[in-house]
């Protein structure tokens, strides 16, 4: 049973929600969740786990501390709980749980050391493990975690590691045998090497893309667990030897390292305009904006493909793709939220959550609320909503900026899920 949400959180209103929305970080802001593709929600529903950033008007200077918060969803309570030097704008300290309410996950960094690594802390009782390696996604079950090299996702893009001085990012030539993807038991504490970036080039390209792909450099970014836990995929980027733009494909592979399959390759994903996949429910496909028809973003639409390539197809006619797409269990709506850049965004710092129906196309907007920040609306310092559901999928999180500061809200479902709010 999903717990009660306290009605000592304001509720938001701006633009006549579809759906009761409330903020749970009302006092000092700064604070975001973070990524659409885990849930802030502890396993029991009672608490939400977030990142308080030292500010939010410029770059993280590498060694300043964030702050790692947990509310507290039916008393309003919010308690500080750890400091880390292990941040970066878009995804905090990437703080999510483990297996129960008792085990927090999030990052952190010594400064002179530069070298991120894992935390898994007893919120309740400030019991702290330190890991071998870093956490960007936790295992279904709350056994592992699995991660690129944090250092190194910089060299493709800001936002989504940890700060650390130029000089401390290692680059990588080609494709390398000792980078890829990394997996760590939360329990040991020990990381291995599952996956190197030679291992998937070799086996999940083809003689063709690789010939493409000769004289640039191989990055891991995105990795993600499928809702079994039996797969990963990863975001592959390579980098021309000129500086031009990034290039990625979507390889998907056993919880093993085995079987190295591409599901979207480059010549789809870059070649015609895309991004942000995620795993669907049913953990055999994968979902994400293209524009499979081409014509650029501005013609994206909800793409899905098998985790080995087959089955690859546009998911619905003439409703277009946008921002952080999530698909709910019933396998019939998707959640997802819009640029403030992008073409569905109201032109005014405002965008809307959006709720799409599969089956009958109904495309609704749940909720509007402004997300541009005082400081800009695009590049690292951007605001995106990653709305991201509880355990029970009726309620979901999501950042916005309505008042000059970073906020998280919650949205309750359930009445819409239930068929109790009318079109």
């Amino acid at each position: 049973m999903t717990p009660e949400l306290s009605d000592r959180f304001p509720r938001y209103t701006g633009f006549d929600p579809s759906v009761p929305v409330r903020c749970v970080t009302p006092g000092e802001g700064r604070v975001i969740h973070r990524f659409f593709d885990t849930s802030p929600f502890s396993p029991s529903g009672r608490c939400i786990a977030l990142c308080r950033l030292p500010y939010e008007d410029r770059s993280p200077v590498p060694g300043d501390a964030a702050e790692v918060v947990v509310v507290d969803l039916e008393t309003a309570e919010e308690r500080v709980v750890a400091k880390t030097r292990g941040w970066e704008m878009q995804t905090g300290a990437h703080v999510q749980w483990g297996h129960s309410d008792s085990e927090l996950c999030f990052n952190d960094m010594r400064p002179g050391e530069w070298r991120p690594f894992g935390v898994c802390l007893d919120p309740t009782s400030g019991a702290r493990r330190e890991l071998d390696g870093t956490v960007y996604m936790v295992s279904p079950d709350g056994s592992k975690a699995a991660s690129p090299c944090l250092l190194r996702t910089a060299r493709t893009q800001a936002g989504y590691g940890v700060a650390v001085p130029p000089e401390q990012l290692p680059a990588n030539r080609g494709a390398p045998d000792d980078d890829g993807v990394y997996v760590t038991d939360l329990e040991s504490g020990g990381r291995r090497l599952l996956v190197s970036l030679r291992q998937v080039v070799e086996e999940a390209l083809d003689s063709a893309e690789r010939e493409k792909c000769a004289g640039g450099d191989f990055y891991a970014f995105h990795v993600k667990w499928d809702p079994g836990g039996d797969r990963l995929m990863l975001v592959l980027r390579w980098m021309p030897p000129d500086g031009g733009a990034r290039v990625s494909s979507l390889v998907t592979l056993k919880a093993d390292g085995s079987d190295l399959r591409m599901a979207i390759p480059a010549s789809e994903w870059a070649g015609k305009g895309g991004h942000h996949p995620n795993w669907c429910p049913d953990g055999e496909h994968v979902m994400i904006n293209l524009s499979i028809h081409g014509g650029g973003r501005s013609r994206l639409r909800f793409v899905q493909a098998r985790y080995d390539g087959s089955d690859y197809r546009e998911m619905i006619a003439d409703v277009p793709g946008s921002g952080h797409p999530t698909m709910h269990p019933d396998g019939r709506h998707v959640l997802t939220d819009v640029y403030a850049h992008g073409p569905l965004a109201c032109g005014d710092g405002t965008t809307p959550i959006r709720w799409v129906d599969l089956a009958s196309g109904e495309d609704r907007q749940l909720i509007r609320i402004r997300t541009q920040p005082p400081e800009g609306r695009g590049g690292e310092l951007r605001v995106d909503p990653h709305p991201a559901w509880d355990y029970s999928y009726r309620r979901f999180a999501f950042n916005a900026c309505p008042d000059g500061t970073r906020r998280v809200y919650v949205a309750e479902m359930g009445e819409l899920l239930d068929g109790g709010v009318s079109s």
